[in-house]
């Protein structure tokens, strides 16, 4: 971890710059070179929203903690995960942050629903306190898939983004539930029979200029978060090849992990490393000024991502993907299939069309363990573990 009070500035010159290689370098599913477009891939980078801890914000609760230093690195990861979420959402894939450069409205509108604040969408705030319906006391330390399940509920409150959330459990994805999840908005006969077509709900996050049909969208855009367990203490190497495959995907929305108690945000990799973001460095919180605008440099990280070797990765994350669109989802649905057709590459999760009649825990380990991991498995596979922490032995 990095001392409490450095900045992005004073980290800029300790970190390294990308190696000199001739493998592709993959963020959030674009292919780059290192040698022909090293400006687009750190552009790339410095264009997603990073989140870190914070000091100074108000009180969580009231009466709580006012930093989260130490404590919050998955909930800003969780964050991270989902601002990019927002930003497909209503930016797309393709647009760019540029120091200076005035951005557009829905950029701000995107930032505002993280800002420390008890009022914002997915504010440090609302997370820790919904995390608390999840047995989580505020200031706990969170795993990739109690994160991921406060999400999913906080989502609910964001009209403007009218997003789908899915978490797909016991390394199922199925197709069936996340049609009918998506397929929820229906449009309606008449206008006396929707009294609130005004509503953000209803306009799935479009300007009122556009046409009724785009407006009563049949498809509720998906975020789609996979928890996943690939391996006991260590990451079981055939996984490795998959988990690559993810990052290349169009609807990455990338990975969320790390190492024991200390979470990172995966957004690719180039050879046997991944490329992340990390939130453990502490900034002040940012306060929006009196005309209403948002200083917004501390939420771009500027230098080189970090880079880690992906077996030194815990075996519990959560994978997510965005589809904007029912093609998008079939698409995605098509590229799983396909990927379990790779040599060598170990699936980590099943997509199957409707629920089975009866689950049963599959071995996703492959491994024998010794009685030193009773404890350890037996944690694993009790259904009331929803947050894969990491004990130590």
């Amino acid at each position: 971890l990095f001392p409490a009070t450095l900045t992005y500035d004073t980290l800029r010159f300790e970190y390294e710059d990308f190696p000199e290689t001739k493998e592709p370098v993959w963020i959030l599913g674009r292919k780059y070179s290192v040698f022909t477009e090293k400006e687009e891939i750190l552009l790339d980078v410095t264009s997603r929203l990073w989140f870190t801890y914070r000091k100074n914000f108000p009180a969580i609760g009231g009466t709580g903690p006012t930093s989260d230093t130490g404590w919050g690195c998955m909930l800003r990861c969780g964050q991270m995960i989902f601002a990019q979420a927002l930003v497909c959402r209503h930016l797309g894939r393709d647009w760019r942050w540029i120091k200076g450069k005035r951005q557009m409205d829905n950029y701000f509108n995107v930032l505002n629903a993280f800002i420390d604040k008890k009022d914002s969408y997915y504010s440090i705030h609302q997370i820790a306190q919904m995390g608390v319906g999840e047995g989580k006391s505020i200031g706990q330390w969170y795993g990739p898939n109690t994160v991921a399940q406060v999400l999913k509920k906080l989502a609910t409150f964001d009209t403007w983004s009218s997003l789908a959330v899915h978490i797909a459990m016991d390394n199922t994805v199925v197709m069936e539930e996340i049609r009918r999840l998506c397929q929820s908005n229906v449009p309606c006969a008449g206008a006396t029979a929707c009294p609130a077509l005004e509503s953000d709900v209803l306009y799935n996050g479009c300007p009122e200029d556009v046409g009724l049909r785009e407006r009563l969208a049949l498809w509720k855009p998906l975020v789609l978060l996979i928890p996943l367990r690939l391996g006991l203490t260590e990451i079981n190497e055939a996984y490795i090849e998959t988990l690559k495959h993810c990052f290349m995907m169009p609807q990455s929305l990338g990975v969320i992990g790390g190492k024991p108690n200390s979470a990172h945000y995966f957004i690719g990799y180039v050879g046997e490393e991944l490329i992340y973001l990390d939130p453990h460095t502490t900034q002040p919180a940012v306060e929006p000024s009196d005309s209403g605008c948002l200083p917004d440099e501390s939420f771009h990280c500027q230098h080189p991502p970090c880079r880690m070797s992906i077996a030194e990765l815990d075996p519990s994350i959560a994978v997510g993907f965005f589809c904007n669109t029912e093609a998008d989802f079939n698409d995605w649905c098509q590229q799983i299939k396909k990927l379990s057709l790779v040599r060598g590459a170990l699936p980590m999760f099943e997509l199957v069309e409707r629920q089975p009649s009866h689950f049963s825990n599959p071995d996703v380990l492959n491994l024998t363990p010794d009685s030193s991991d009773a404890d350890r498995l037996e944690r694993f596979f009790d259904s009331e573990d929803e947050d894969f922490e990491i004990l130590s032995l």
